[in-house]
């Protein structure tokens, strides 16, 4: 079977994280969304993870599902479907190595709550884990691997956002130039990297050294409503085995869903402060200093990618899995209407056309064109034909600032004032 799973989400005990997000409101969203597996996010915190234990039951697939007494009616007929939980964790690793500080944040995945006892009963001698729901600790990230293997010999490891430049593997201001870098000896149990929502698929795919790794996406949402703004779509049985052996392996992945990577916040490189946003080839024009302040520039994704690549842009390896770059729909409708995607009147068309039509993903990826025109408009309709063709607009993120996309309309970068055009 074909299904979507999100396995990077946060709790409400992670910081800038919304006080909605439970276990009821995750599995709501999961069937608005179309999403089948979730993970659970912050396993590493007590309060979470009782939390966890109070309200999830065994499904018999080595997965979880919400207590029969904590399910809503609250989700539209045309939406209701399955869902299952996954033990989830993220956990920031900031340490030095090789004379340099590293800060590296990794996906653990775990097969039960006695395996998530165990390797927390290991972190807490290292760190408080109270504190966040995403820990920071003072752990090499190979050491932390480690742990997860001898602890638990069924959970994995995944390197988290792998290119984003100040919390990430590759990352250009405190990460590594290979795998092996970080995980010296241990590299062989790194199966997988997150995208991140600044790269995508073919930009990974330039790294020849990246071909034995499984490329999985997940939305790493702070807030129900974003979840699944990127997914991995699995073609097995959904259970943790089959999903563990399809990320492993490749065998059973079907692909991603994605967000146009342009749109990630630090997909070009720039400088916020001054409104500075620079492909590489400028960065490199300036000397990787900001034209109006003369400070360093955050360098992008984009620019990271280059750097280690070893293959032309557009490289494509027999063994590539397809990916869909989308907008997410109440974003599409928000367009459409010209209005903020907030608005009550785009809330209200969103939950309009999936309880006549089918959960989100269906109507941005499946549903014929003209149903939507029908169900929707014929402006909606174009819309999404354009988001499934890729024709659209987008200023690139930078340094922290999401890109900004539009459909129907130009966007241009903004020239600092009293610079010559960055084009």
């Amino acid at each position: 079977m074909s299904f979507i799973a999100d396995l990077h989400i946060h709790s409400r005990y992670s910081r800038a994280t919304s006080a909605d997000m439970s276990p009821e409101a995750l599995w709501r969203w999961a069937q608005l969304k179309g999403i089948t597996v979730i993970g659970t996010g912050d396993f590493t915190h007590p309060l979470w993870l009782r939390e966890l234990d109070d309200k999830l039951e065994p499904a018999g697939n080595g997965l979880l599902r919400l207590k029969t007494g904590l399910r809503s009616g609250d989700v539209p007929e045309s939406c209701r479907a399955d869902v299952f939980f996954l033990l989830s964790a993220e956990i920031s690793c900031i340490y030095s190595k090789k004379g340099k500080t590293r800060k590296v944040h990794a996906l653990v995945f775990a097969p039960d709550f006695r395996d998530v006892a165990r390797i927390n009963a290991a972190l807490s001698k290292i760190g408080n884990l109270s504190s966040d729901g995403r820990p920071i600790l003072g752990l090499d990230a190979k050491e932390l691997l480690r742990i997860v293997l001898n602890e638990s010999e069924g959970s994995l490891l995944v390197p988290a956002h792998a290119w984003t430049p100040h919390f990430s593997v590759f990352g250009a201001v405190s990460g590594f130039d290979s795998l092996e870098e970080c995980f010296d000896e241990l590299t062989p149990h790194i199966f997988a990297i997150e995208t991140g929502l600044s790269s995508d698929p073919a930009m990974n795919r330039r790294l020849s050294s990246l071909d034995r790794i499984t490329l999985i996406s997940n939305s790493d949402a702070h807030s129900p409503a974003k979840i699944g703004r990127e997914a991995t779509v699995f073609d097995t049985t959904a259970s943790f085995d089959s999903i563990r052996h399809a990320i492993r392996s490749g065998d059973g992945l079907a692909g991603t869903i994605e967000f146009f990577p342009e749109e990630g916040k630090y997909h070009h490189d720039g400088h916020r402060a001054c409104d500075v946003n620079l492909s590489p080839a400028e960065t490199r024009r300036y000397g990787n200093l900001c034209p109006v302040c003369g400070r360093k520039v955050t360098v992008g994704v984009l620019h990271r990618v280059e750097k280690l690549a070893d293959r032309d842009e557009g490289y494509a390896p027999v063994h590539s899995l397809p990916f869909r770059s989308i907008i997410p729909l109440q974003e599409i409708i928000a367009e459409v209407l010209q209005r903020g995607a907030a608005a009550k009147k785009v809330v209200a068309e969103y939950f309009r056309l999936i309880e006549a039509i089918g959960a989100e993903f269906t109507i941005l990826l499946e549903t014929p064109l003209p149903v939507i025109g029908e169900i929707g408009s014929d402006r909606l309709q174009e819309a999404i034909a354009r988001v499934r063709s890729g024709d659209v607009r987008i200023v690139p993120g930078f340094d922290g600032e999401f890109g900004r996309i539009r459909i129907f309309e130009e966007v241009a970068r903004k020239t600092p004032k009293g610079q010559e055009p960055l084009l």
